[in-house]
């Protein structure tokens, strides 16, 4: 039996290791703002899993969500996953980083808010102002092809 060689980090890591830490979260859209706490933090610079935690607005009782994030080396793809407790679906990701290191894009299939039913696609973007600031937004793919951003949060570092 051969030994199962460890992955090492690699320089696409770098943009995940950003986000390990212990964030502020302020969300605006879908009708509602919102305050969450987020923790970031790193499997050994591998994979990164962030959980949020937060109330659902209108009273609806407090809701955890979570964000899983990996470079695949064979895809040469940013991957990831996101559960949130306030839905059944599972959202699957895969995506790349801007030439100037400051936005992961994710892209993803996922039910259609607008037509209940049918699925869409989305992309989700995690864009760094600095390392202690950063926002995170979802889009829609309209029928032309272009994006129609519905949701944005601001996190600023807590530690």
């Amino acid at each position: 039996m051969s030994k199962m060689e460890m992955p090492r980090p690699r320089a696409e890591h770098g943009f995940l290791e950003r986000m390990v830490g212990l964030w502020e979260v302020t969300s605006t859209g879908m009708g509602h703002d919102e305050k969450w706490i987020e923790v970031c933090r790193s499997l050994n610079g591998i994979w990164f899993v962030a959980e949020g935690s937060g109330e659902m607005p209108g009273g609806g009782g407090p809701a955890t969500t979570i964000l899983t994030l990996g470079y695949d080396p064979e895809k040469g793809k940013y991957i990831g996953s996101w559960i949130g407790s306030m839905m059944t679906y599972m959202w699957v990701y895969e995506g790349d980083v801007s030439a100037d290191g400051t936005t992961l894009s994710l892209y993803t299939t996922g039910p259609d808010y607008s037509e209940p039913g049918r699925m869409g696609d989305y992309r989700e973007q995690i864009i760094f102002a600095d390392d202690d600031h950063r926002t995170f937004n979802s889009s829609a793919r309209q029928p032309d092809g272009s994006w129609k951003q519905f949701m944005e949060a601001q996190y600023t570092r807590k530690r």
